[in-house]
């Protein structure tokens, strides 16, 4: 939520800024801002894309120098517009040239804008972002370290933040609690990110920082303590993500370049994991859990939106599989529910980013409650991987576009993994294993075959495009699948549509269903195909018109339905991993046949940092 990229060394900054912002506007792109010290404070910041900042700093050459701050913003705290955007600074009448960018929510502003407009601080936004700026300039004597530590002492909530003092020119800082910031080391340069994207064209090293934690960082120096000043000394890593992974290549839009990327995504996150024929998962990072995991009581998933229904498909595997009672939780709504936590619970936080501050927060109260935690996370050394007891890395790779789509194939591909590898310890037989794992192996090929009706959906949806209204219906471990196709439809065309058990929709959402409202169902051969197909026999009646995702070779679907997606014929517990592909594709040509940008959904953004 929100892009930082600051830099100091020797080299312009202007255009790495503008790049690096470029790089993390997926981020939130609401409104954009840069400073730059530069004979004093150079600011500029207006509401709208990176392009209209860039516009106005790119041949402007008071933005020179070789150290500066900028943001991208997803408005929490105040409307998008110029006064709001980021950096902002301390008082302009009696101030100290302070500027900050900020990531994060600081929960008790109010009382410290009070606290400050009575010492006759002026301020010009709506931020809570400008109050901090306030109070490190209130508390300013000469050091921006020691103000900055001495103002966050004073502050509840979240933050990641980069600051300069036009008075100490040649200091950055950078702290951060409970949102993501990083450092990139280059030689006689550092360039401070909210992710890797802004750092990898110009350093493979970098430090992730800890929460409570800030640098202080020179040209030529860095150094990284606590809040009461105590020198931490930071693990370097090296970044495992190159720049061609995060370039559109021949694609006009990330998404559609990540669908396309799923059947590469899906070979990495099994890749070495897999001995189908003996019937055996190798999960590394939970091998030292793996007896006490054979005795596990319970597993609990938590996520959010996409990992949310990926956590709702694992549920049922585990269920089904394993035969551990096993459910699927809303992260934000578990750990304000004063869980219980019995003996021999497992919860397993799932999120793309790994910084999801919902699910982060979750996962730490599990914790705090005697759980162990496992992470699925797709980004390595991420804050969920740090707090969680162990965890499987899903490999595949840098996810951009906002609305998720390999990241969610991964996470379902790792859900099955360990399905197996629980079944294993408990009734799963190695050769009912071994026919999953094998098929399992399958699916990418079978994905490269429904990635080729991409024409065909693109077709079937512009019959549909203009309602306003669909249903998506499934069963059993598609039924996820059917809430994860209308999330998409909402989240890039704005059309909107509700996913629920097929069963469900007889109970109320029927009364919905008028002439022509497209209805689409997942109705695979599955355990439960004669009642999906009954599902759609109501539908009809009331003049639904229904899109139906199939299964190969089964050709009677096709006479009661008005278009139909076929996929290839796989093991109901692998199902979700085909099925959800027809719908990927399906939104984001009703997004392009609407006129939206499909990488930039209005009011979203990519990581949700904020609670």
């Amino acid at each position: 939520m929100c892009g930082i990229v600051a830099y100091i060394g020797e080299k312009p900054a202007r255009d790495l800024l503008l790049e690096g912002l470029k790089r993390l506007e997926y981020r939130g792109y609401d409104s954009a801002g840069i400073a730059l010290l530069n004979g004093g404070l150079q600011l500029a910041k207006t509401a709208g894309r990176v392009r209209v900042l860039e516009e106005q700093v790119e041949s402007d050459d008071r933005f020179s120098g070789c150290m500066g701050i900028a943001h991208t913003r997803w408005a929490t705290h105040g409307e998008p517009s110029d006064r709001n955007a980021h950096p902002h600074r301390d008082d302009a009448e009696r101030g100290h040239g302070i500027v900050i960018v900020h990531n994060g929510i600081i929960e008790n502003y109010e009382a410290l804008k009070t606290y400050l407009s009575d010492h006759g601080h002026v301020f010009t936004s709506d931020t809570d972002t400008e109050v901090l700026a306030h109070l490190i300039g209130h508390f300013y004597k000469g050091d921006i370290e020691a103000s900055v530590r001495q103002a966050l002492k004073e502050v509840t909530g979240a933050y990641a933040i980069a600051v300069m003092c036009a008075e100490e020119p040649g200091v950055l800082i950078a702290a951060r609690k409970g949102s993501p910031l990083m450092i990139g080391v280059g030689s006689n340069e550092y360039i401070v990110a909210s992710d890797a994207s802004a750092i990898v064209a110009h350093t493979n090293r970098a430090i992730e920082l800890d929460d409570d934690t800030i640098a202080r960082l020179t040209t030529d120096s860095f150094r990284t303590s606590d809040l009461e000043n105590v020198t931490i000394t930071p693990q370097m890593r090296e970044l495992e993500v190159d720049l061609e992974q995060i370039e559109l290549g021949k694609y006009p839009h990330y998404m559609l370049k990540e669908i396309h990327e799923q059947p590469g995504a899906v070979r990495r996150c099994l890749k070495g994991r897999l001995a189908a024929s003996e019937g055996r998962v190798v999960l590394g990072g939970l091998a030292e859990f793996a007896r006490e995991f054979g005795r596990t009581g319970r597993v609990v998933f938590l996520g959010q939106g996409t990992a949310l229904h990926a956590g709702m498909i694992a549920a049922h595997l585990v269920e089904d599989l394993a035969k551990i009672p096993s459910r699927a939780d809303f992260a934000s709504e578990f750990r304000y529910r004063n869980p219980i936590i019995e003996d021999g619970t497992v919860v397993v936080a799932i999120s793309q980013s790994g910084e999801t501050a919902d699910t982060h927060a979750a996962l730490r109260e599990a914790s705090r409650k005697g759980a162990r935690t496992l992470g699925l996370v797709n980004v390595v050394g991420s804050t969920i991987t740090r707090d969680s007891d162990a965890g499987v890395y899903l490999r595949v790779g840098p996810e951009i576009g906002v609305a998720s789509t390999k990241a969610f194939l991964g996470q379902v591909t790792a859900s099955v993994m360990l399905a197996v590898w629980l079944g294993r310890r408990r009734f799963l037989s190695p050769s009912d294993a071994s026919t999953i794992l094998e098929h399992l192996e399958t699916v990418p090929d079978h994905i490269e075959s429904v990635l080729r009706q991409s024409d065909q959906i693109a077709s079937v949806v512009s019959k549909y495009v203009q309602r306003e209204n669909w249903l998506f219906l499934g069963r059993g471990v598609n039924y996820p699948v059917a809430m994860e196709g209308a999330l998409k439809l909402k989240e890039i065309s704005y059309i909107h549509a509700e996913g629920m058990p097929a069963a469900e929709m007889k109970h109320g959402p029927i009364a919905l269903i008028d002439e022509g409202m497209p209805v689409v169902v997942v109705a695979t051969r599955s355990s439960q195909y004669e009642k999906v197909r009954s599902n759609i026999e109501e539908v009809r009646t009331r003049g639904g018109h229904v899109i139906a995702v199939a299964t190969e070779g089964d050709e009677s679907i096709s006479r009661i339905c008005e278009d139909v997606f076929y996929v290839p014929d796989v093991p109901e517990p692998l199902q979700p991993l085909l099925t959800v592909v027809p719908l990927q594709l399906l939104a984001y040509h009703a997004a392009l046949l609407r006129g939206h940008d499909v990488d930039k959904p209005r009011n979203l953004a990519k990581s949700v940092t904020v609670e």
